[in-house]
């Protein structure tokens, strides 16, 4: 019974250090978003995509590849991409009226350039996305 525990315990630490290396290389090559560096950027006149996501949330991790692949396109070279938490960016969430995990934004600018939620079809979210830059 002991071994049992045992190996229960070693399966669960592996899956828990899974979890945590996916949450760690999900954000490679993203930037976290900081509420000044982003007005700047705006007010730069840069083109930035925006990815509301929550760590729990299945729909987002459905996203994601698709976002990092987006991240690799050639159009893509001078476009800023910025995760914003669900959970803890309430200023934000508020601001652009995002009622939801799983959100995509594009922003030219100040202006916002497309809008897609929930998402996970894959020609569907590149279109929105790459329509818009």
């Amino acid at each position: 019974m002991l071994r049992l525990f045992a190996l229960i315990a070693a399966v669960g630490a592996l899956f828990v250090g899974a979890m945590q290396l996916s949450a760690t290389t999900e954000t490679e090559g993203w930037t976290r978003y900081d509420a000044a560096d982003f007005m700047m950027a705006q007010k730069k006149g840069k083109t930035i995509v925006v990815d509301v996501y929550a760590d729990w949330c299945p729909t987002c991790r459905a996203q994601a590849p698709i976002l990092d692949e987006l991240r690799t396109e050639e159009q893509s070279s001078k476009v800023l991409f910025v995760k914003v938490d669900f959970d803890e960016e309430k200023d934000f969430l508020r601001q652009h009226r995002i009622p939801r995990q799983s959100t995509v934004l594009v922003f030219k600018g100040m202006d916002e350039a497309a809008r897609s939620i929930a998402q996970t079809d894959r020609a569907a979210l590149r279109s929105v996305v790459l329509g818009a830059l």
